[in-house]
């Protein structure tokens, strides 16, 4: 795991009314957690918004931010996605994990067979489903994270356990 990686923590959802307060809609279990990072960073890594102080909102916060004092900077900064470095997360307790972590595992079977690799990780309302990229090559796969479809993770050794689906929806048959 690369230490400088970057976690999408939020996204500018636009202005909270006409004095510049930033409206930003929370990727993080406890939407207050993004005034304790302070600064948020750019996709590149570049300086993002500084957060001065913060209030929680529906879905998000409502916070001051220093150099946007308008509603217009405040709106031009919508769909800014908003990141903090992984290493400024606090280590999860024993057997957790930030799904972050996950991307790069190798992906094998409880044989042993190797599948692949964990491209990313996703919630498309249904629950997470974690994309896998086949070693052999091809199209990417969904896999759903449950412990039934994925019993083991050991992200020291770099891997997850998974059973393989009988039939993968698009397969020709």
């Amino acid at each position: 795991m690369a230490a400088d990686r970057l976690i999408a923590v939020g996204r500018v959802a636009g202005a909270f009314g006409v004095r510049g307060e930033v409206r930003i809609t929370a990727f993080t279990e406890e939407p207050l957690a993004l005034a304790r990072f302070r600064e948020l960073k750019r996709q590149d890594g570049s300086p993002g918004l500084t957060i001065q102080s913060a209030r929680e909102a529906k879905g998000g916060i409502i916070c001051r931010c220093p150099g946007i004092d308008t509603k217009e900077q405040a709106d031009a900064l919508r769909g800014l996605r908003l990141f903090i470095e992984r290493q400024a997360l606090p280590e999860p307790d024993e057997d957790e994990f930030y799904l972050a972590d996950l991307i790069g595992l190798t992906v094998v079977t409880p044989e042993g067979e190797t599948l692949g690799t964990v491209k990313s990780v996703q919630d498309f309302g249904a629950g997470d489903l974690i994309e896998i990229t086949p070693a052999e090559g091809g199209p990417t796969w969904y896999l759903a994270f449950t412990r039934e479809t994925v019993p083991q993770v050991d992200i020291a050794a770099g891997r997850l356990v998974a059973v393989r689906p009988t039939e993968i929806v698009g397969d020709e048959e």
